[in-house]
């Protein structure tokens, strides 16, 4: 996955910004960014703190570690179930 531009820190920055009454087309052109990617932030990001969107940074990558481990559990049981099936 890509890494991002911008923290997550400076990401809620740049929300707090328009809410405190910044144009979004302004903002956007002031930090190289589209319309579609501030929406896609304020939709993930809109009306969390810092300490909020941190946690849930964490989460995602907890999740991202759970995922895994599921995936080569299942991969290790198919294994062992097309073994068991063979005839020796």
């Amino acid at each position: 996955m890509r890494k991002s531009r911008f923290t997550t820190e400076q990401i809620v920055g740049f929300l707090k910004e328009q809410e405190a009454g910044a144009k979004i087309s302004d903002l956007c052109r002031r930090v190289w960014i589209s319309d579609n990617t501030f929406h896609h932030w304020k939709r993930k990001y809109g009306g969390m703190d810092i300490p909020d969107a941190r946690r849930l940074k964490q989460l995602e990558e907890e999740n991202r570690a759970l995922k895994r481990i599921v995936a080569d559990q299942a991969l290790n049981l198919q294994v062992v179930k097309d073994l068991l099936e063979t005839n020796w």
